[in-house]
């Protein structure tokens, strides 16, 4: 009785790996084919950083094309958003989650954009900063104190 229950609990699990196998390995290309996109239409900008933030896509500012296109469950969620001045224009960007945090404000900056994107950072002017790591919780109240 007890080892039916676990053939078809395993079963199950083996169906499921299956699945999520084959869902992951769909994305993996359809991410890889969209990476493929980005790098065929990059080019490089020179632009002074206003400001940046992670925004609900709703209150970026970014046009309504945008976020007609974004999918529903990701409406609410925030993205990391930079107001730039690219030649005489103001424009609002996103950025790629790696790049935001070496982002400086108020700098002017060489980066990588694809269409309203921001894949990498080439330069800075005065240098780029590498941002400090926050610690967590352990290390700071019971890490090795100095």
């Amino acid at each position: 009785m007890i080892w039916n229950v676990l053939i078809v609990i395993l079963v199950i699990l083996i169906i499921v790996l299956a699945v999520l196998y084959f869902m992951g390995r769909r994305l993996q290309k359809k991410q890889d084919e969209s990476q493929a996109q980005l790098d065929a239409m990059a080019q490089t900008a020179s632009m002074l950083i206003i400001d940046k933030k992670r925004m609900k896509i709703k209150e970026s500012g970014l046009p309504a094309v945008v976020i007609s296109q974004t999918p529903w469950y990701l409406r609410r969620s925030k993205v990391p958003v930079v107001k730039a001045k690219v030649g005489p224009k103001i424009m609002t960007l996103i950025a790629d989650e790696k790049v935001f945090e070496q982002i400086p404000v108020k700098k002017e900056v060489k980066v990588v954009i694809s269409g309203i994107y921001i894949t990498a950072i080439k330069s800075a002017r005065g240098g780029l900063e590498k941002p400090q790591k926050k610690q967590g919780f352990f290390k700071r109240h019971f890490g090795k104190k100095s």
